[in-house]
């Protein structure tokens, strides 16, 4: 037995940033976040031409994590508690932004000046309320560092984050979450497990995967909703070439309270963390 599809949905196009092409899963009209996820941004690909493009300038956040997987392209990451790095392709970083901090992620001068692609996921966790004031921190993690899993000659995992088929990311977090892209260079299928307590979803980065029980086939840009009812994940992709990224977490089924780039559990505690951003008690990015 293995998971059904409860749903494969479009995604919101929108724009961040100078301009960002965003394909936007969550949140938008009529689903708010998939606990304990709160936010799901597939940015690009934009092509950028020398001495254009600025990225995302220095803005506030508390009460979650967030993840940026850079599949093109080079940001320079500076935050308010001391956190920075240069951002490759094929790294990752992983934010915690607790009880509050400043950061900026903008197109390293290298890039500016040659140009080029600009392309990446961004995602958001929840923080559980017992660690929603933790001390903000920032873990950059290099391409080379990241467990790639071969499990044939067509067939190849990268855990970004979690633990998958045991092997184990060296991101740490607040909360037990998975997020891995599989890349398949030729059609094929593959079932995995991901333990029953936890939802999971799965994002078409590239290509397309097949359910012959729905008699439906979900499309590059789309999200992949599935039930709980198993361990078992079956993922058959019919493209040439198809990359998709798996997400799955544990629920944290706690209230949700959101204004911007702030998340807490009740609108008392967003206007405190307003008042904390105003004093400047969420640092200041030099």
């Amino acid at each position: 037995m293995v998971r059904s599809v409860l749903e494969i949905s479009n995604c919101l196009k929108t724009f961040e940033g100078d301009g960002i092409p965003v394909t936007r899963a969550f949140p938008i009209p009529g689903l708010r976040e998939f606990d304990p996820f709160l936010l799901f941004d597939h940015f690009g690909p934009i092509s950028y031409e020398p001495g254009n493009g600025t990225g995302v300038p220095a803005h506030p956040h508390c009460g979650f994590e967030a993840i940026t997987y850079l599949l093109e392209g080079e940001i320079e990451h500076k935050d308010s508690w001391g956190g920075k790095a240069t951002i490759q392709k094929g790294d990752v970083q992983w934010m915690t932004t607790g009880s509050g901090l400043i950061h900026s992620e903008l197109i390293t001068e290298k890039f500016k000046k040659s140009g080029g692609l600009m392309h990446g996921l961004q995602i958001w966790v929840n923080l559980p309320q017992k660690n929603k004031k933790a001390k903000p921190g920032y873990q950059h993690i290099l391409k080379k560092d990241i467990p790639t899993i071969e499990l044939s000659d067509n067939i190849f995992f990268k855990v970004l984050v979690g633990n998958v088929m045991n092997f184990e990311s060296i991101v740490n977090t607040h909360s037990p979450v998975s997020i891995f892209e599989i890349q398949f260079t030729k059609p094929g299928k593959i079932v995995f497990d991901v333990p029953k307590d936890q939802i999971a979803m799965a994002y078409i980065i590239a290509g397309e995967i097949q359910f012959i029980e729905m008699n439906k086939i979900a499309s590059k840009g789309q999200m992949i909703y599935f039930d709980q009812a198993s361990d078992s994940i079956d993922i058959t992709s019919i493209s040439s070439y198809g990359s998709y990224l798996i997400m799955a977490g544990k629920a944290l089924n706690e209230p949700i309270a959101r204004h911007g780039p702030f998340v807490a559990n009740s609108e008392a505690e967003i206007k405190q963390a307003l008042r904390d951003y105003e004093n400047g008690e969420m640092g200041k990015l030099e």
